[in-house]
C-alpha cells in the first residue's frame, strides 16, 4: 500500500494537524479479548485518558471561526466519550470502533474512521462546511448542519466525516473490508512527530485486532506560510 497521503487540505487553518491511516484486509468483528482488556484497562485509569482543559480548548480553537459553535450537541466526539466512560456508558461496537474510541480517549482528540468503498474514493479532503450542508449521522435519521464544521470530504466534495459525527453514507458495516481514519488536533496542543506516533499506533491496533493485512499511516500539516 502506498504511504503517499490520501487527505490534502483545502481551507486555511495553520494550527490543523491531521493523522491519517488507511488499512485494508480488515474483519468487522467483536473485539478480542486483548482489546477488550486494553480498553477495560484505559476506562479504569482515568489519569491515562487525554482530554483536560488544554486539549479541550485546543480542539475546539480549531472549529471556531467560521460560523460553528463546537459546545452542546456540536461538540466534538471525544468530549462525548469522556463523559460517556465517566458515567459507565462507554459504548463497545466492534473491534474496529474499539480501537478508535480507545485511542480517542487515549489522546483526547476526535477520530473519524469510515468505510473506503462505501466512501466511493480513496482521495479526501478537509474543507469547511457550506451554510446549507447536513448530512444523516445515525440510522434514525437525525441530521447535523455542517455549516462553518471542519469537514472530511470525498474528492469530489460530498461530506463524509467532522470531528463531531461522522455521515451515514460511509459509516462502517459488517461489509467492511477498507477503511478510513482520520484523526483531528491542533499544533495548540501537540506535534505533528506525536500525531505520527498516535496514528502509528492505531496502524498497529488494525493489524493485531482487525485483521488489516496492508497499512499506511502519516500526517497531514499545513504548509508554512
Amino acid at each position: 500500500m502506498t504511504s503517499e497521503a490520501p487527505v490534502r487540505l483545502e481551507l486555511d487553518l495553520p494550527d490543523l494537524l491531521v493523522g491519517w491511516v488507511c488499512a485494508a484486509g480488515v474483519t468487522v468483528a467483536d473485539s478480542p479479548p486483548e482489546l477488550a482488556d486494553q480498553l477495560e484497562a484505559l476506562l479504569a485509569d482515568t489519569s491515562q485518558w487525554g482530554l483536560n482543559d488544554e486539549v479541550r480548548v485546543g480542539v475546539r480553537d480549531l472549529l471556531r471561526g467560521h460560523g460553528y459553535k463546537p459546545s452542546g450537541r456540536g461538540k466534538p466526539a471525544s468530549e462525548f466519550l469522556v463523559r460517556a466512560a465517566s458515567t459507565d456508558e462507554f459504548p463497545r461496537i466492534n473491534n474496529l470502533v474499539d480501537i478508535n474510541n480507545l485511542m480517542s480517549l487515549q489522546t483526547g482528540w476526535p477520530i473519524s474512521i469510515i468505510d473506503r468503498d462505501l466512501a466511493r474514493t480513496d482521495q479526501f479532503m478537509m474543507r469547511h462546511g457550506a451554510a446549507d450542508e447536513s448530512f444523516v449521522f445515525n440510522a434514525a435519521g437525525h441530521e447535523i448542519g455542517l455549516g462553518g464544521l471542519l469537514l472530511l470530504a470525498a474528492d469530489d466534495g460530498r461530506p463524509l466525516g467532522n470531528p463531531v459525527k461522522d455521515s451515514m453514507a460511509a459509516k462502517l458495516t459488517q461489509d467492511t473490508t477498507r477503511v478510513l481514519v482520520v484523526i483531528y488536533t491542533s499544533r495548540a496542543v501537540t506535534d505533528a512527530a506525536t500525531v505520527g506516533a498516535v496514528a502509528a499506533e492505531f496502524a498497529d491496533l488494525l493489524r493485531a485486532h482487525g485483521g488489516a493485512t496492508a497499512v499506511a499511516s502519516g500526517v497531514v500539516e499545513p504548509a508554512e506560510s
